[in-house]
């Protein structure tokens, strides 16, 4: 529609004072920008500008005018700084999944506390040990740790993590601490949701498969068989360290522990500008370090 660009022109006009100013505000020709003007007034049938060599004055009609289309134009300005603070701002669906424990313990926490400053949100958490296929299943994103495969996924660091072997001293009553690798395969390994547990050895990772007669896919079920004697479990360092610390368990193997085993955020590709996904792992990037160490 013709008018909105002569309206616009008008105010423009008004607002700096001269032709000129609203040309290159415009981007557009001094010629161009009276031309919009004159079409204006003609299509009102009305003058709405005394225009001399040096300055501009608005008639009664002009004053009028201005007034009510200055407001239009300012609305739109304020719808528009309306939209790109929505779009900044995170909203609709936030969907994420995560190993249960860790997810329960450590990453529902985190995601209330972001809710309470973004109400506006909607999200959904779901908890398994499964690795979830997050684009077939439709989730935003995934947490997860150690180290991660080769895949399309995009993944953020959030924090580190460390793996420990442990046994409790009641366990190394009956048997002597184990010094090399080679060692375990005379020990009870409790086994949890891998049969394999990681190493560096010179700097070289290493996986060594363990057994035992004792098997379940959850941290605490695995850390209580650890505190009770019943075997040596590899556990990360939010399950153990305070009880490193009070002596419940006994660290082994620490000179081959393997210190790359962060927790990660991994996202399809197409999320990497989802305002909301971003602010997101900002929040965890922040506050999950310290949820970690508070768990110590």
């Amino acid at each position: 529609m013709q008018r909105w660009d002569r309206i616009e022109a008008f105010v423009e006009v008004v607002r700096l004072g001269t032709f000129a100013a609203a040309a290159r505000e415009l981007s557009v020709s001094n010629s161009h920008v009276s031309r919009l003007v004159a079409q204006l007034e003609q299509q009102l049938g009305t003058a709405l500008l005394y225009r001399t060599t040096r300055q501009i004055h608005l008639t009664d009609a002009g004053t009028l005018y201005y007034r009510q289309c200055r407001q239009l134009f300012d609305g739109f300005r304020e719808a528009e700084a309306a939209i790109g603070d929505l779009q900044d701002r995170p909203r609709g669906r936030l969907s994420l999944t995560s190993a249960t424990t860790f997810g329960e313990r450590f990453i529902a926490p985190l995601v209330n506390d972001f809710l309470l400053e973004h109400p506006q949100l909607e999200v959904r958490m779901h908890f398994t040990n499964r690795q979830v296929d997050i684009i077939d299943e439709g989730f935003d994103v995934a947490i997860r740790m150690g180290r991660l495969e080769d895949s399309s996924l995009v993944a953020r660091r959030l924090c580190e993590r460390r793996e420990y072997v442990v046994g409790a001293p009641a366990y190394f009553e009956h048997i002597s601490q184990p010094h090399a690798l080679a060692e375990l395969s005379r020990h009870r390994c409790l086994v949890g949701s891998r049969d394999h547990w990681r190493f560096a050895v010179d700097g070289v990772r290493r996986e060594v498969r363990v057994s035992g007669s004792w098997r379940a896919n959850s941290g605490p079920a695995l850390l209580d068989a650890a505190l009770k004697g019943l075997g040596l479990a590899q556990l990360p360092d939010y399950y153990v360290e305070e009880h490193l610390a009070s002596g419940a368990l006994i660290s082994v193997l620490d000179a081959y522990r393997h210190d790359d085993t962060a927790v990660w955020a991994v996202f399809p590709r197409h999320r990497q500008r989802s305002p909301k996904l971003q602010r997101f792992l900002d929040h965890l990037v922040a506050y999950l370090p310290q949820r970690l160490s508070s768990a110590h």
